[in-house]
């Protein structure tokens, strides 16, 4: 059932054609299904805790290794603990994959539960970036020629889906850039708060402490015709256990503010100007 809803949510943006740019390749998103068996299944043969200031979930490193293949991946096992009062869960990072999958953003690697040292916890398949925001800027670089108009759609992209997630965690680290300016997006686990703010308003709007311009601007409209379909059975479906009845009911009001915010800026701006 799962999958069957994944096809159906996936359905509505593969029509778009090139309107969505894939971020995981079609290849990458071909192997879905073989990474999560992977990632259940692999022989751990090597294994490393990342510490200290920049990795406060003290996430592994784990080198997996079945019928020839090697690859490495990152677990963690964090849940209901709050690290400078945030809710961190490990449950988050595979409600974002299966999200960003069914939605047909495909901007999360694959993700699975796996038991490590007898815990619980999440594993995501292990990308080698190009360059993370962070030394894109450091480094003063820029997407040349369509690229910059697809690296400005993608952080549209990313802006939309935190705000579906609640996602208070994006920071440059986060973002994993590609040598062809693709945009992967990593480390959800503090997505899908329910506090009252989480649940009536988004993190990005014009009301950003960061900047009132990270908004999310334009969207391809195929995607925004996606997130209005969007039912609260169709996101149980895909996360199943994943998320919480109050979790999915704080998303959904989350996406009702989406698409009302989208509304208002077509009035104020124009359908040709916001959709694409």
């Amino acid at each position: 059932m799962k999958k069957a809803v994944l096809v159906i949510l996936s359905v509505v943006v593969l029509g778009m054609g090139s309107a969505l740019r894939a971020q995981l390749t079609a290849d990458e998103q071909a192997a879905y299904d073989k990474w999560e068996d992977f990632l259940k299944t692999a022989k751990v043969v090597a294994q490393e805790q990342i510490t200290g200031p920049l990795a406060v979930t003290n996430p592994w490193v784990l080198t997996l290794e079945k019928d020839g293949v090697r690859h490495k991946a990152v677990w963690k096992n964090i849940f209901g603990e709050r690290i400078g009062g945030f809710k961190e869960t490990w449950k988050g990072e595979i409600a974002a994959y299966r999200l960003s999958r069914a939605l047909g953003l495909n901007m999360v690697p694959a993700t699975a539960e796996r038991e490590f040292q007898g815990d619980r916890g999440s594993c995501q398949i292990w990308f080698e970036a190009w360059n993370t925001m962070e030394s894109i800027i450091d480094k003063k670089l820029n997407p040349p020629g369509i690229k910059a108009l697809y690296n400005a759609r993608n952080l549209c992209l990313q802006r939309a889906f935190d705000n579906l997630i609640y996602n208070v965690d994006r920071h440059q680290r986060n973002y994993l850039i590609m040598e062809d300016w693709r945009m992967i997006l990593i480390d959800h686990s503090r997505s899908f708060a329910t506090s009252k703010k989480a649940c009536s308003d988004l993190i990005y709007d014009e009301k950003n402490k960061e900047s009132p311009k990270f908004i999310m601007e334009t969207l391809p409209r195929a995607f925004f015709e996606a997130l209005k379909a969007l039912t609260a059975e169709g996101v149980r479906t895909a996360v199943g256990e994943y998320l919480t009845d109050g979790e999915i009911a704080c998303l959904m009001s989350r996406r009702d503010l989406i698409v009302a915010w989208m509304d208002k800026r077509i009035v104020e701006q124009g359908e040709a100007r916001v959709l694409y």
